[in-house]
């Protein structure tokens, strides 16, 4: 069964140090790119929120960051991600590739523009 988190900093106690590093520069990233957004907890994962909604999730998993955005950016941005695995509302970044720093920015910034133009 799957230990239930509270919040980021408990989340992050548990990973593997690689792999603490690597949330901490998305939180990091994230939080950059969204400056009104707070940092909250989600389906036991970290995720910011703007105007009450969910921007974006974010989680370590064992071979990948799961980066969560929801459907549009993935259709939106699709060119850009040919290089990662992706579903319908998730992208794999695998840690053996630097995170795509421009590309989360510019992902954030679309998501940004959907929760406040609505």
């Amino acid at each position: 069964m799957m230990k239930k988190y509270v919040n980021v900093a408990e989340y992050m106690e548990d990973l593997p140090q690689m792999q603490q590093e690597v949330i901490q520069i998305m939180r990091e990233l994230v939080a950059d790119a969204a400056p009104e957004a707070q940092e909250t907890f989600s389906y036991n994962m970290p995720a910011i929120k703007q105007n009450g909604k969910v921007l974006v999730y974010f989680a370590a998993t064992q071979k990948h960051l799961g980066f969560y955005p929801t459907a549009d950016p993935i259709v939106h941005f699709a060119d850009q991600l040919k290089e990662f695995h992706t579903s319908k509302g998730t992208i794999q970044i695998p840690y053996d590739k630097p995170l795509p720093v421009k590309l989360i920015r510019e992902i954030v910034a679309f998501r940004v523009k959907q929760v406040t133009e609505k």
